[in-house]
């Protein structure tokens, strides 16, 4: 095998997001539904044999040491002397929008090269050097939706009805370490159970990030605003800026001609649907490994 094309790297929302507590080293504890859906980038990854690994943007230009390339690091001392690889990326996922798009991107990375260089790593292996790469990488390694809790490290499987949501990225992005910083986060929510989600599962709870985040980003008070007036109760993802609504709660009258186009310029909209796995599924041999399993 000399080349892989065409590679997804699903996005993903956080049907909630609850902070609980906070460890004695700084990190917090959370609770979150995690769901992928069909927002993607893809890469495409030609086999090279002098050791080196390459990048080439198409579309928005990444960082020289992103995940990608830290993910494809990580794994060549594993493989043949002399392997390397030509990465391709067409990003489409926006950037610090709390939809996961780097760790997926390394997640897919781990998965197509594990291929690409026939190295038949267990998913135990590209989980462990996942979790180096960052919280989110073994979510996608996993490949199903999930309730996560802990630090991120806790995951179970996730049944989440079939469903299509309105998901809007306004201009500006947020950090993710000043949300978590911010003087003040809620902290103390109480703990929710699988049972109360899937109830409810597009409705529960809420984000906890989502009002710091309103503070230090207009664009998601916006966002949330315009959400509103279309008669959608909206919600961020992750740390944001990124929000979404359930399209089962929209008030535009059918047919829908055109019902975003009064949205600015500057915000991506996207219509998605949710996966049920993500599209790799199966590309690493499991071996009995429930990631973090609660």
């Amino acid at each position: 095998m000399q080349a892989l094309y065409d590679v997804p790297a699903p996005a993903k929302l956080n049907l909630f997001l609850h902070i609980t507590g906070r460890r004695a080293d700084g990190y917090h504890l959370l609770q979150s539904a995690f769901m992928l859906i069909d927002w993607h980038d893809t890469l495409h990854f030609e086999i090279r044999h002098d050791g080196h690994i390459s990048r080439e943007d198409i579309g928005a230009v990444l960082p020289a040491e992103d995940l990608i390339v830290r993910a494809a690091r990580a794994l060549r001392p594993m493989a043949a002397a002399g392997a390397g690889a030509h990465i391709v990326v067409e990003k489409r996922i926006p950037s610090q929008a709390g939809m996961g798009g780097g760790s997926s991107d390394a997640a897919s990375c781990l998965l197509a090269l594990n291929r690409l260089w026939d190295l038949r790593l267990p998913l135990s292996a590209l989980t462990a050097i996942g979790l180096k790469l960052g919280a989110d990488v073994p979510f996608f390694l996993q490949g199903r939706n999930a309730w996560v809790e802990g630090i991120g490290e806790k995951m179970q499987p996730l049944e989440i009805p079939s469903a299509r949501f309105l998901v809007v990225k306004p201009a500006q992005g947020l950090d993710t370490s000043m949300i978590f910083s911010h003087s003040h986060l809620t902290r103390d929510s109480k703990t929710a159970t699988i049972s109360g989600f899937a109830a409810d599962p597009f409705g529960f709870g809420r984000n906890d990030l989502q009002k710091v985040a309103q503070s230090l980003c207009p664009g998601v008070t916006e966002g949330l605003e315009w959400l509103q007036g279309k008669g959608f109760r909206g919600r961020m993802t992750g740390s944001g800026s990124a929000i979404f609504a359930h399209l089962r709660d929209c008030a535009v009258p059918a047919p829908l001609n055109e019902p975003w186009s009064d949205a600015p310029q500057d915000w991506q909209l996207r219509e998605c649907e949710n996966l049920s796995v993500h599209p790799l599924m199966g590309w690493a041999l499991s071996d009995g490994l429930t990631v973090g399993s609660a």
